[in-house]
C-alpha cells in the first residue's frame, strides 16, 4: 500500500544538508555501463551530453563523470549518485516521506542511482513555474531512458514510483495542473495544541508552506485532500498575501488562511483552520 505522508513525525528530524533542488532517479538500464556508453545513450535521447568540470554542488552529489544535458532551454547536470546524495535520499530516515511503495533493497547498488539538478544560470525572463515545467519534461525522458522504478524529489524529501510520477507529469502537460502529490510532502506533526498536517516542498513554488490543525474526528486523508487543493492554488497563482476566510470543500464548510509566520529558512507558513457553519 502506498502512503502520501508519514505519521507522528515532524520536520525537526535531522538529516544531511544537500544542495537543492535535485532529483534522484533509480533505474537499472545503464547500471554497469561504461561512461562512454552512458554518453551515447543520452545522445540518442537527444539530450546533447557534454563533459564538464566538477562544481561545488556537483562534488557533493555526483560520483564519477559529470555531464551537462540539454533539453530546449534547460540544462541539467547529471551523473551517478554519490554516497552523500544516497544518504540524503535515505528512504528509511525519519525525515523522508514516501508516496511510493517500498524501494527494492538493492536500489542504491552501484550504477542504479542517478542525480539530476539544474545548472546555475544567468537570470532570464522565464517564470519559476515555466522553468520547472521544462525540467520535469526532461526528467520524464530520463525516467524512460533509465527504465526507472523510483523517483526522489529533494525539496519535499519525497519518494514516488517513477511510473506514477511520469503519468502525473504527462497529465500536467495536458491540463496545466502540477503533480502536487509527487512534489509536496504532507507530514503529520504535533502543533502543540493537537495534531496538524504540514506541507514540505511547497515553498519552492510559492515561498510558503501550509500548516493545518486537524479538526476532531477528521482523518489524515481528509486533511491532505484539502491541503493539496490549497497547495495547488499557491503553485498556480502565487503566495497567499492576506488573511482570508472562504468556503471549504463541502457545503457548510469554511477554511481560514492566515499567512506570515516566519521560518528559519526565510520563508513563511500559512496557518490553515477548517470549520463548519453549522
Amino acid at each position: 500500500m502506498t502512503s502520501i505522508m508519514q505519521s507522528g513525525l515532524s520536520d525537526q528530524s535531522t538529516r544531511p544538508a544537500c544542495p537543492e533542488p535535485f532529483a534522484l532517479v533509480v533505474g537499472r538500464a545503464l547500471a554497469g555501463a561504461a561512461p562512454d556508453e552512458v554518453e551515447a545513450a543520452f545522445r540518442r535521447m537527444g539530450l546533447r551530453p557534454e563533459r564538464v568540470e566538477r562544481a561545488d554542488n556537483a562534488g557533493a552529489l555526483i560520483d564519477g563523470r559529470l555531464l551537462r544535458l540539454r533539453f530546449g532551454e534547460v540544462a541539467l547536470l547529471a551523473g551517478q549518485a554519490s554516497a552523500a546524495a544516497i544518504e540524503c535520499a535515505d528512504p528509511d530516515h525519519p525525515a523522508t516521506s514516501r508516496l511510493a511503495a517500498s524501494l527494492p533493497p538493492d536500489w542504491n547498488d552501484a550504477g542504479q542511482a542517478w542525480v539530476f539538478f539544474e545548472e546555475p544560470r544567468i537570470a532570464d525572463d522565464r517564470t519559476q513555474s515555466t522553468r520547472l515545467r521544462e525540467i520535469f519534461k526532461m526528467q520524464v525522458l530520463l525516467i524512460d531512458l533509465l527504465d526507472a522504478s523510483h523517483y526522489f524529489w529533494s525539496p519535499a524529501r519525497l519518494w514516488s514510483e517513477a511510473e506514477q510520477f511520469r503519468a502525473a507529469v504527462t497529465e500536467m502537460l495536458a491540463s496545466g495542473m502540477p503533480p502536487v502529490l509527487h512534489l509536496i510532502a504532507f507530514r503529520l506533526a504535533d502543533s502543540g495544541v493537537g495534531a496538524a498536517v504540514r506541507t514540505r516542498g511547497l515553498a519552492l513554488f510559492g515561498g510558503q508552506e501550509l500548516e493545518g490543525r486537524m479538526p476532531a474526528g477528521w482523518t489524515v486523508a481528509e486533511m491532505v485532500k484539502r491541503l493539496s487543493r490549497l497547495a495547488l492554488d499557491i503553485m498556480l497563482h502565487g503566495p497567499v498575501a492576506d488573511a482570508r476566510r472562504m468556503r471549504g470543500l463541502n457545503p457548510g464548510e469554511w477554511v481560514s488562511l492566515s499567512p506570515g509566520r516566519g521560518r528559519k529558512d526565510g520563508g513563511a507558513t500559512v496557518m490553515v483552520e477548517f470549520g463548519s457553519s453549522f
